[in-house]
């Protein structure tokens, strides 16, 4: 796997301060997409053991709220092993931090044992790391800039550990608009 970027203090993807991992990789391509450069699997640099070890220290860090894993796509089937072995040790080492991905694959996709696309022998593994998925593509004629962590209104952001448990989709707090912003339809 690559990487295109590495944030250690990144504000916008999840809540708090987070380590954030550009994944590079991706089939979506999403039109309007703020990344693109990311779609290419060998942009970027080599993911490394070293690496890991780098984002696993920035967590050390009292300040750092979790981790966030986006993209590029980091449910791409390619990309799932180093993801997997990212988010348990990031579990294991810190279960006081958040792990927040960002994948244009919907929950429901990421679940069915019959969708190639994207799940593999490491999907199940991944979900059960994970805090909040903010899920689907990302659609540039749904784009609304009111929304907290996500770019358009079909994004949702799921509390994946409420959803396993349930057994249903469990929507986060954060799917609320931010306050003090005008929507669209003149409603805050």
């Amino acid at each position: 796997m690559n990487y295109g970027r590495i944030f250690n203090y990144d504000i916008a993807n999840g809540a708090g301060v987070r380590t954030a991992l550009f994944v590079s990789g991706c089939r979506h391509h999403c039109k309007g997409c703020f990344n693109p450069e990311t779609w290419d699997f060998n942009y970027g640099k080599p993911y490394t053991p070293e690496t890991e070890d780098e984002i696993i220290a920035t967590l050390d860090n009292p300040n750092i709220d979790g981790l966030s894993l986006l993209g590029g796509e980091p449910m791409e089937p390619e990309n799932q092993p180093y993801i997997r072995a990212l988010a348990e040790r990031a579990k294991s080492e810190h279960p006081d931090k958040t792990i927040w991905m960002y994948s244009g694959y919907l929950f429901e996709e990421l679940t069915d044992p019959d969708s190639e696309r994207c799940h593999t022998g490491d999907t199940a593994a991944i979900l059960s790391c994970l805090d909040i998925l903010v899920d689907g593509e990302f659609v540039l004629a749904k784009k609304n800039i009111s929304l907290r962590f996500r770019g358009s209104e079909n994004q949702r952001i799921i509390d994946v550990p409420a959803t396993l448990e349930s057994g249903r989709i469990v929507l986060s707090e954060y799917m609320q608009p931010v306050r003090g912003v005008l929507l669209p339809n003149g409603s805050n």
